[in-house]
């Protein structure tokens, strides 16, 4: 008997007004959770950063997952902000907060307007670290100005590198195979010209050689900026082949993430 399952692709984190912007997610929408072979099968078909998939469990409450095209990780805002803005696009918010329940506790998305959100998170810590030779080989934009080791968040092992120019950032070339070799996802980050900082995010260790906009990062960047800049509310773009803009505010343990989702297409897969 052939499963049909509502699905959906939003682009969170968009530009207003600029199509093919912001961070592609999936978002299925399941009954029950079904083994993670057919979850996992079901992402790496998708071919996305990662999908969202949710089940409902209580008025304004799901379960939520992700995986990538290659595992299951702990913890992706993108996602989660799509997944949120989904269910509001669709009328199936009652009040004014989804809830989701996932591996990193309890996530909540909060509409703003027709198509603007907050999303809060938990910081994700650093702390200084050594220069990875390899990994700064990998990058080939000579020594950062900080390497920090990051709170792993997808399984491998996460480094922040901190250049002096945007410029820097924006040229990045890296070697996706050797990062992949060496087991390091690279957040590389300088502060920005026309907005507080700017980003890139590299995670080849976990099947994604670079992510548009990814709010896991942010969750490490907006509480380092924010020391750096002396503000609690800062303006950010991550500013790859895919750009896409979010404004970001540490709070405490927390993070709040609020920018624009664009809906892209909808539809069901059938299994």
């Amino acid at each position: 008997m052939m499963t049909k399952i509502p699905y959906a692709e939003l682009h969170s984190f968009s530009e207003s007004g600029q199509p093919f912007t912001g961070n592609p997610a999936g978002v299925c929408l399941l009954e029950s959770f079904p083994d993670d072979d057919v979850l996992m099968g079901i992402a790496n078909s998708n071919n996305l950063s990662e999908t969202a998939f949710i089940v409902a469990r209580g008025e304004d409450n799901w379960d939520l997952r992700w995986f990538t095209p290659a595992v299951e990780v702990d913890l992706c805002g993108h996602a989660t902000f799509a997944a949120g803005a989904w269910l509001f696009f669709n009328d199936r918010v009652q009040g004014k907060t989804a809830r989701f329940e996932t591996r990193s506790g309890e996530l909540k998305v909060n509409a703003l307007d027709s198509d603007t959100f907050a999303m809060d998170l938990p910081k994700v810590g650093y702390k200084p670290a050594a220069d990875d030779p390899s990994v700064v080989e990998a990058l080939g934009a000579g020594n950062p100005r900080g390497t920090y080791d990051i709170e792993r968040v997808h399984g491998a092992k996460y480094q922040m590198l901190v250049f002096d120019t945007e410029a820097t950032i924006a040229a990045l070339k890296p070697d996706h195979g050797l990062l992949r070799r060496v087991g390091t996802n690279v957040i590389a980050t300088a502060a920005g010209k026309s907005v507080d900082f700017v980003s890139r995010f590299f995670a080849p260790a976990s099947g994604v050689d670079e992510d548009p906009v990814t709010g896991s990062a942010h969750c490490t960047l907006a509480p380092f900026w924010s020391d750096q800049l002396q503000r609690p509310r800062l303006s950010a773009r991550q500013i790859g082949p895919r750009s896409g803009a979010l404004d970001v505010e540490p709070r405490g343990n927390r993070v709040v993430l609020s920018g624009h989702a664009s809906p892209y297409l909808e539809g069901m897969i059938r299994l």
